[in-house]
């Protein structure tokens, strides 16, 4: 974990790429694109995941990856339940155990504290800010930006997905979101 200056620092970067008072549907990139690609929400916060999230910062020679949680509140929720800064910054020289041991870290062993389980707004993204990663729980997704061009982007879905186009994002995830009832997708009609 990090302190607080690191915290700030950390802040600071992802405010380059992201609109960090935004939520989706809304824009959360700062700059528009056409280049994005969607997967759910929980397949970022796991160790499986770290060669993707290394692979693109390596693409634009950054040395770390940068994960800070928006929500829940740092000052209403992490410092004083469990005095942590919700944020970690790692090499991309460690491993898929290394990532772990920092999203996962629960705090004097209350599981509530892991970055994995409590986090609902997370954006990643490394010091250079050419790319990024904005994920919330509820919509269960998280979007992807950045690619340096399309082979790479193609290369890296097909290495890392499954992932979807925007267009397949909307089919998938939006009815979930969307959903009233049990199985209705609209309220019925008097």
């Amino acid at each position: 974990m990090i302190d607080r200056n690191g915290y700030l620092d950390v802040r600071s970067r992802g405010v380059f790429i992201f609109d960090l008072d935004a939520r989706l549907p809304g824009q959360v990139f700062k700059e528009s694109g056409n280049d994005s690609l969607f997967c759910e929400f929980d397949a970022v916060l796991t160790p499986e995941f770290w060669p993707a999230l290394r692979a693109m910062a390596r693409w634009h020679g950054d040395s770390r990856v940068e994960v800070l949680v928006l929500e829940p509140d740092c000052d209403a929720f992490y410092l004083p339940g469990y005095r942590m800064y919700p944020a970690v910054s790692l090499s991309v020289e460690d491993n898929e155990d290394d990532y772990w041991a920092a999203i996962g870290h629960e705090p004097d062993g209350d599981v509530m504290g892991s970055i994995a389980i409590s986090a609902n707004v997370v954006a990643v993204t490394g010091p250079s800010g050419r790319w990024g990663c904005w994920g919330e729980r509820d919509p269960e997704v998280a979007v992807f930006r950045g690619f340096p061009d399309i082979a790479a982007r193609n290369k890296w879905c097909a290495s890392f997905g499954p992932f979807l186009e925007a267009s397949g994002a909307l089919e998938s995830y939006l009815p979930l979101t969307l959903r009233v009832g049990p199985y209705r997708t609209s309220t019925p009609q008097p």
